[in-house]
């Protein structure tokens, strides 16, 4: 008993227990409305699972991609603005790879599509990289260059149209099943866990932490900040593409105005949420992680609810907003407020104990120095 109440204890101080917290309140929200809305079921025609929470978990896999790239990067202290525009260069290029292709069912057509796609996003994330260790670019401002530049580059590459392109093997990524299950969340728990194996169980992710926390620092201890800061960026690149892959697989077309337009927005909340500070340093991908699924189940709830497009935005807002106040120094100086408050007299004015009034006397009366 005394074990379960330490690690309920470990559990609460975790920063992202408030999003475990938001998560369970928002199912319950629409379980009211709905109380079969977590029943998992089974498709009579195909065997596989189906429901509300198997939506919300493939829904996740995007912003699961982007978000962990968008730790790391803020991990050393920078931002990444461009995952969005990212996704829609990989889109771009598989679509379009794809469309000229009569065999509707070469897997070979496939991989080729989503190497080049990812390749090209490892590069544009190199870019930002060297724009921000070789050149000296703000991230910010290197990050919102690329993010304009992107959604050019995606349109250029379809020449301004939406792509649509035939490939069963593609299309099976974001649509089909695996033991039962969507492949496109396996594949992301799949990459989260490869992406923690290599920073948790290597020097990297100390070392990226390294860089966040200080700088110069590290630098003078030996680490050499601009090849990690750039593999960084690169890493965030390459996770953009997958979920660029994600997006218009489900679909088969790529629309470069709308894919992953403002996805970005949402990986920074799923970052801060997680326990991830902006200021760089210390990163949690299990907080990150949480944080995605809030997000998806947060977008998925506002549509069961009939919340409208308009007040969206704001729905949303206040969410973010109340979650972020009880992951903050808010409640601390409510309980101190509070416990000053119990402190005092019926009056309200002096403590109700004289002990707590009487002034600290120095022990030692000839080293007060007047």
């Amino acid at each position: 008993m005394s074990e379960a109440r330490a690690w309920l204890r470990r559990l609460v101080r975790r920063q992202y227990f408030w999003g475990i917290v938001a998560i369970l309140i928002l199912l319950g929200l629409n379980l009211i409305k709905d109380p079969t809305y977590l029943a998992i079921r089974t498709n009579p025609a195909t065997g596989n699972l189906a429901g509300n929470l198997l939506d919300i978990v493939r829904a996740s896999a995007p912003i699961l991609m982007i978000s962990v790239g968008m730790a790391l990067v803020i991990a050393t202290g920078g931002i990444d603005l461009s995952v969005g525009s990212l996704m829609a260069v990989a889109g771009a290029v598989s679509m379009e790879f794809l469309n000229p292709i009569a065999n509707a069912t070469s897997v070979g057509a496939m991989f080729a599509a989503v190497g080049l796609a990812l390749l090209l996003a490892g590069v544009l994330g190199a870019v930002n990289g060297v724009l921000v260790t070789v050149v000296g670019l703000q991230p910010f401002i290197s990050t919102l260059v690329m993010m304009l530049a992107g959604r050019g580059v995606a349109k250029v590459i379809t020449s301004g149209q939406n792509t649509t392109a035939v490939n069963e093997p593609f299309r099976w990524i974001a649509n089909g099943y695996l033991a039962r299950l969507p492949v496109v969340f396996l594949i992301a728990i799949a990459v989260v866990g490869l992406v923690a194996l290599v920073v948790r169980r290597s020097a990297l992710g100390m070392l990226i932490e390294a860089i966040g926390i200080n700088r110069q620092a590290s630098r003078m201890a030996g680490v050499k900040p601009r090849g990690i800061i750039i593999s960084v960026y690169v890493m965030s690149g390459v996770l953009a593409g997958i979920a660029g892959i994600f997006a218009v697989s489900s679909v088969m077309t790529v629309d470069v105005s709308r894919t992953g337009y403002q996805l970005e927005l949402d990986a920074i909340l799923a970052v801060v949420i997680g326990g991830t500070s902006l200021a760089g340093g210390k990163f949690s991908l299990a907080g990150t992680v949480v944080g995605s699924l809030l997000i998806a189940t947060l977008d998925k709830t506002v549509v069961f609810l009939g919340v409208s497009a308009a007040a969206t935005p704001a729905f949303k807002a206040a969410v973010i907003i109340v979650l972020c106040l009880l992951q903050s120094d808010v409640r601390a100086l409510l309980r101190r407020y509070l416990t000053t408050v119990a402190r005092r007299g019926p009056s309200g004015g002096e403590p109700a104990s004289a002990e707590r009034a009487k002034p600290e006397v120095p022990a030692n009366r000839e080293e007060v120095v007047v």
